[in-house]
């Protein structure tokens, strides 16, 4: 199951206008035991996350699935905001962010990670 992003996946966010902010849905499948994990890594990420702009929009539990297919349904979804691509690859080339991100993925049994980008209508 997927967990971390390729290479190839983060470099497209080099695409992106320099000036557009990224919204980043994760939707998050913990392994046994790794919600108390992923915890240790969200209070890591608010500690350096706001050095580089990162707002932490909504963190919340999967609840009563009204619509989805057999294995569909999430333990959490985290909704991220960065203000651009270029504070994106900043943070995650930071030293003391990296020390940390193992959490991300020690917690996990499967994630989808999806950027958005604001659709003004």
């Amino acid at each position: 199951m997927a967990i971390d992003p390729q290479e190839a996946e983060i470099n497209a966010l080099l695409d992106l206008p320099e000036d557009q902010p990224i919204i980043l849905m994760n939707l998050l499948r913990f392994n046994e035991g790794g919600e108390k994990t992923y915890e240790e890594y969200v209070r890591h990420c608010k500690v350096h996350g706001p050095r580089f702009g990162v707002e932490f929009v909504y963190l919340g539990k999967g609840g009563h699935v009204m619509v989805a297919e057999d294995g569909q349904s999430w333990d959490a979804v985290w909704i991220v905001r960065y203000p651009n691509s270029k504070q994106f690859f900043a943070l995650l080339h930071d030293a003391d962010f990296k020390s940390g991100f193992h959490l991300r993925g020690d917690s996990l049994q499967e994630a989808v990670l999806q950027v958005t980008t604001p659709w003004d209508i």
